[in-house]
């Protein structure tokens, strides 16, 4: 085991963020939802107790004799935010005095290195490269992420957990979040910093980097397994999986939105092309982990292959 090879890869300048996303994110996350659980604790002990909820102050923190019943701006706010931007910028000067600057030599078209890897903040989709078309990893995908991204004020209509924290009330934000940006974007992007080698290969943590390292693996595409020849009936063989998998995996993903009574409200407020909205982008998240799943234990290229596109 070359654990000497792995704190190399480890300390590179640029990789320095990667450990940085792998400390700070858990922490901040249990952070956000331990806040979480003491609101969801005051809001049952409020409902419990009536006459406590009407002279309660609402905050998880006790109020103290002497608390200004207001906060201003200034000095406290603008205060805290002074300290932090020194604190952030003492902490940049130290990195850019001990660390270099990620560059190498003037790039060789002749010379191409290996692994040739993007910057860290891309390696989460030049790992989803290996699992599909580069149209779909690097156009399709990323254009879903940001439709994603400006859609969810128009697809939400759970009125609460605005201004608070909560898991009680967005129990289904929460782990569409965490299942989304931590187990599928950043485990990639750790994949890619650390799992994968030479020639993308993968290469467990302590596994020395061999770059004469040969694997063969036959990947075939679903219609080869099961016998399938000819363009047309593979694509439409392939069509009939793909559109299955969108039949159960939406049906799976309506059963687990109505598990509970406050879901099932919050979907009677939802209209017609708010649900499908979700359900399509569910679906396309979903459809990720599957198609890994696909490749790493049964060495599945495409699903669906047509003269046009592959999937």
């Amino acid at each position: 085991m070359d654990w000497a090879q792995l704190w190399e890869i480890i300390s590179l300048p640029d990789n320095v963020p990667i450990l940085g996303l792998m400390v700070l994110i858990p922490f901040y996350t249990w952070y956000g939802l331990r806040q979480a659980f003491a609101t969801d604790r005051l809001v049952a002990q409020l409902e419990a107790d009536p006459a406590l909820a009407k002279t309660h102050h609402r905050k998880v923190q006790p109020f103290k004799k002497g608390w200004a019943r207001e906060v201003l701006v200034w000095p406290y706010l603008l205060r805290i935010e002074f300290l932090a931007a020194v604190i952030v910028t003492a902490i940049l000067m130290v990195w850019s005095i001990t660390l270099d600057a990620p560059l190498e030599e003037p790039a060789n078209p002749t010379l191409t290195m290996n692994p040739s890897k993007a910057p860290w903040y891309f390696l989460g989709l030049q790992e989803m490269l290996v699992y599909f078309d580069p149209w779909i990893a690097g156009v399709l995908m990323p254009t879903l992420i940001i439709i994603g991204l400006i859609v969810i004020p128009y697809i939400d209509e759970n009125p609460l957990g605005n201004g608070y924290y909560t898991y009680k009330q967005r129990k289904f934000a929460i782990w569409a979040f965490l299942f989304g940006f931590l187990i599928l974007w950043c485990s990639m992007v750790v994949i890619g910093t650390l799992i994968r080698g030479p020639g993308w290969m993968w290469f467990w943590p302590g596994q020395t980097w061999d770059h004469n390292k040969i694997v063969f693996e036959i990947n075939r595409d679903l219609h080869e397994i099961f016998g399938i020849t000819g363009a047309l009936p593979a694509a439409i063989f392939g069509f009939l999986v793909v559109a299955g998998f969108f039949a159960v995996a939406g049906f799976l993903m309506h059963k687990l939105m109505t598990l509970t009574e406050f879901n099932r409200k919050i979907l009677d407020r939802m209209t017609a092309l708010q649900y499908v909205t979700l359900q399509v982008l569910m679906i396309v998240m979903l459809s990720l982990p599957a198609k890994i799943i696909a490749r790493l234990l049964f060495r599945i290229k495409y699903v669906w292959v047509t003269p046009w596109f592959n999937i």
